[in-house]
């Protein structure tokens, strides 16, 4: 009898403890159900519509954030560079590249709830496209660091993971056959102060 009790306790634990494991893995994971990955960034374009999968609007209300329907926008979010390795704050990199088509678009540097790296500076903690210096071909480069350098510069503080969150207002690419064929930046590093 109590041999069998044990035996149960033990399944209802690892069941328990399983499905809970496999909940919160699902809802912190920047990739997954209904994500779309170019390069190094991920978007989830469902995010807003009615086809938006448990876990997708499980995350949003977790989060509480105010998610774009798709003719309002698309917000890409990177965790590592281009190379595969993962943003950390005390580190800088090098954003370059061209941009989609949009209405309007901001670049910040996010911390684990995607929330922007609050620095303490009077510096704005985002860019946005009207206010970037962009190359001849119409490209831009973004050099984020702790450390100020000339041209656009995103600044970031403290040490740790880091996320740069590129969101796109009124943009073709937020239909479901506009991300076909599309290229966003690069995310180069360029050394760590560690």
């Amino acid at each position: 009898m109590l041999n069998k009790a044990l035996l149960t306790l033990i399944a209802l634990v690892i069941a328990i403890g399983g499905g809970a494991a496999s909940v919160w893995y699902a809802l912190h994971v920047q990739k997954g159900a209904g994500a779309i990955t170019i390069g190094a960034w991920t978007a989830f374009p469902d995010i807003g519509t009615p086809e938006a999968d448990p876990y997708t609007n499980a995350r949003v209300a977790r989060e509480g954030v105010l998610a774009l329907g798709r003719a309002e926008g698309l917000a890409f979010v990177a965790a590592h560079d281009s190379a595969g390795q993962p943003l950390l704050r005390e580190c800088a990199y090098r954003i370059e590249g061209n941009l989609p088509v949009a209405r309007f678009w901001t670049l910040y540097a996010a911390d684990q709830s995607l929330d922007f790296i609050r620095t303490g500076k009077l510096r704005p903690a985002a860019l946005q496209s009207y206010q970037v210096l962009r190359r001849p071909d119409n490209s831009v480069l973004v050099d984020a660091s702790p450390s100020p350098t000339p041209g656009n510069w995103l600044i970031t503080s403290g040490e740790g993971p880091m996320y740069f969150v590129l969101t796109f207002y009124d943009t073709p690419i937020a239909s479901s056959t506009g991300l076909s064929g599309i290229e966003l930046p690069r995310i180069v590093p360029r050394g760590c102060n560690a």
